[in-house]
């Protein structure tokens, strides 16, 4: 009997999705003008599994990206396959920008999945792991250990791995175990010796487990075997007198994309409790597989969890190359990238300096993890939030990470007697559920806690500071391309403008109030607020470059960010290519305009950028005619050109205006145009080319000038004395 779908998966919703794809009409098909979201997206992993397989990068850090790329699939298969999926059951056949149904697109997916899921493997196999092996690392099956270390294994599984596991048969008493997303199993088929009837039993690698055993910790040699192999090898223990006839590991993944309507719940929050709760039990969109499966066992799992052949895929290697963390983790710099540490902005090196002093005096542009976080934006609000003299601190938090020291920092403020103010963004997918404990945390201190606009999710990165000062009131600022997270603050790229220019606070003390008092201001002097003005702002800024171009006046644009896909503005480009425009577009991700089609976007040049930092920063700039480029409009915020980003969250976009800051950002577009050795260019047809010179590359370079910058301010500043 089927009863994978008992329980609250029978309450999931199968009303029709009211999402709209804005779709604009042009004298040229959507094929012509637009690439796949989907398959740009796979493009884009498969550029992070080459740094897996580059030998320029140190062992331990391409094992690292190994593990990335199957992360990254995983989220693809949770987020955007099962979007599809569901469109698909559902009947509902939008087509994607370039013109494709659901059931085509996944058709295609699947057609550049399997060849990267082999690719994977042969990475792993066949250069990893005789990699590590030359480094005295092995990891062994257990036919490749020793008598002795066979019975250290068994010592370490009796003691620590036996108690832990929970076999589960399926019989008329025992119906079809409930397997959680992305859990590894091992299915085994049983028989009972006194008759022929097939039983099938679910075995759970328990995650609270390491994946991969060390087999001696005394030995020299770093020697390891997976916990999936010895369980896999000590089975008899848990079905003692029973006949094991086969066994296959397995692996499934959920849908994660919702269709319920949650701007219309009256509860936010239990909304996406309610929705966190169903998650658990959400369609299975994935079925993975060990190599010479059963086929009595795939049958009866494909049937149980009612999926198809194309939901199935056979890995003739690991089910999850992430469970590599034991490896990567290893205190072995060798074979890392050289540690770096971020360097403190000159104007908050001096031990005991006011930083609302530093920061009146001048805006302070943070560029991590080149730049400290820590002694720049976490202690603006550290500071802030034990200084008598300030009055109130409003922040938004979309991704703040476990044990952050900003929810401290506001707890604290607020038991001070403080205002304190501070927007959760509750549908931060797949932070959720942390999301909604800090929430409670910081309500239960006497902090304001709001979960943004109806309709909208927040993704703004800003704080503000209103302080008393001799003067009078003054407030200060922090505005972000990033989250207010430490952790990923090390290894993201990011950019953060702190300022106390009134120009840029009274916009953001307004953004604040169209935050939590539903304020309906649209006339914002130089914020870009989405969806309020910066779609239309930024489109009008493409189309002045086409103007500038055609009067014969320097023209340019530059943009800098994770993904691309909004029509209008892509179309914007193409005119503006067309009138003579240089256009240069960095984009980590998926791109969904043509770049270099003769006639259409010849002077757009698409870039992607891939290596030891992941590149977030959002980045823009306008020539706007000026005879000096860094006399251009430079922009840093949160928002992608994206459609769900410029018409459908609640984003922030704030300009540059100190002429040394535009300096900067100019040089970090001029690295990143220039960029040859991390850098991929992107073709016409949506494929992308390596540049692969022997160059440092941008983050080196980047480390580099970050140290240089800082050494020669402390030389000027010891001349000075």
């Amino acid at each position: 009997m089927n009863t994978t779908k008992a329980g609250p998966a029978k309450r999931t919703s199968k009303k029709k999705s009211t999402r709209k794809h804005k779709v604009v009409e042009h004298p040229l098909s959507s094929e012509s003008l637009f690439s796949s979201r989907e398959i740009g997206w796979l493009n884009f992993n498969r550029r992070v599994l080459t740094e897996a397989e580059d030998p320029r990068n140190p062992l331990l850090e391409r094992i690292r990206f190994l593990s990335i790329s199957s992360s990254n699939l995983d989220e693809f298969f949770m987020k955007r396959v099962g979007g599809l999926k569901r469109h698909v059951a559902y009947g509902i056949s939008p087509k994607s920008a370039d013109g494709k149904t659901p059931l085509h697109q996944l058709q295609e997916i699947r057609q550049v999945v399997n060849p990267m899921l082999l690719d994977q493997a042969k990475c792993f196999a066949k250069t990893l792991k005789p990699a590590l092996e030359k480094e005295n690392i092995l990891l062994v099956t257990w036919k490749g250990l020793t008598e002795q270390e066979r019975e250290l294994v068994k010592k370490y599984y009796n003691k620590n791995v036996f108690p832990v596991l929970t076999p589960l048969s399926v019989d008329p008493g025992h119906p079809f175990p409930f397997i959680s997303n992305l859990s590894i199993s091992l299915g085994v088929t049983l028989k009972h010796p006194h008759s022929e009837e097939k039983l099938f039993a679910r075995v759970k690698i328990p995650k609270v487990l390491p994946q991969w055993i060390r087999v001696d910790p005394e030995a020299a040699t770093l020697k390891f075997v997976s916990l999936l192999e010895v369980i896999r090898q000590n089975l008899a223990d848990l079905f003692p007198a029973m006949q094991v006839l086969d066994i296959m590991p397995f692996r499934l993944t959920r849908n994660a994309d919702s269709d319920h309507d949650q701007e219309d719940a009256e509860d936010l929050l239990e909304a996406i409790e309610e929705e966190l709760r169903q998650r658990r039990f959400a369609e299975v969109v994935r079925l993975e597989h060990g190599p010479k499966p059963d086929p009595w066992m795939l049958k009866f799992l494909m049937e149980e969890l009612e999926l198809t052949e194309e939901d199935i895929y056979e890995l003739p290697e690991m089910l999850d190359f992430t469970d590599l963390s034991v490896i990567t983790d290893l205190n072995l710099p060798k074979l890392k990238f050289e540690s770096y540490t971020p360097v403190v902005l000159p104007a908050f090196a001096e031990e005991g300096a006011n930083i609302f002093n530093a920061i009146k005096a001048s805006d302070q542009l943070v560029h991590n993890p080149y730049e400290s976080f820590s002694a720049s934006v976490e202690k603006f609000i550290h500071i802030a939030c034990d200084d008598p003299k300030v009055l109130a601190i409003k922040m938004t938090l979309y991704r703040t990470g476990d044990n952050s020291p900003f929810i401290r920092s506001l707890i604290r403020a607020a038991e001070q007697g403080k205002q304190v103010v501070c927007l959760v963004e509750l549908k931060a997918r797949f932070d959720e559920e942390r999301n909604i404990y800090w929430a409670s945390e910081l309500e239960n201190a006497g902090v304001h806690v709001v979960y943004g606009v109806v309709g909208l999710k927040t993704h703004a990165k800003t704080s503000l500071v209103v302080r008393q000062e001799q003067e009078g009131m003054k407030c200060y600022c922090h505005i972000g391309t990033g989250n207010y997270n430490v952790v990923t603050s090390r290894f993201y790229t990011d950019l953060g403008l702190l300022t106390a220019k009134e120009e840029i606070t009274q916009d953001v003390v307004e953004f604040f109030h169209y935050l939590t008092g539903r304020s309906l201001k649209a006339d914002y002097k130089n914020l870009l607020i989405a969806p309020v003005n910066m779609f239309a702002r930024f489109k009008s800024m493409v189309e002045r470059e086409g103007e500038h171009a055609k009067a014969g006046r320097p023209a340019q644009i530059i943009a800098k960010f994770n993904n691309f896909e909004e029509n209008d503005i892509a179309v914007a480009l193409y005119a503006a290519s067309q009138r003579g425009v240089s256009i240069d577009m960095i984009v980590r991700g998926f791109c969904c305009l043509r770049p270099g089609v003769p006639g259409m976007s010849e002077n757009i040049r698409v870039t992607s950028i891939i290596g030891r930092f992941l590149e977030h920063s959002r980045l823009f700039y306008f020539r706007n005619g000026a005879k000096d480029p860094v006399d251009g409009e430079f922009f840093i915020g949160s928002a992608d050109w994206m459609y769900r980003n410029l018409h459908a969250r609640v984003e922030a976009i704030v300009p540059i205006l100190d002429r040394g800051l535009k300096e900067k950002c100019w040089e970090i577009l001029q690295l990143s145009v220039k960029e040859q050795r991390q850098a991929w260019q992107m073709n016409s047809d949506g494929t992308y080319t390596r540049k692969n010179s022997t160059d440092p590359g941008i983050h080196q370079v980047l480390m580099q000038i970050s140290k240089a910058r800082v050494t020669l301010s402390e030389e000027s500043q010891t001349g000075h004395e």
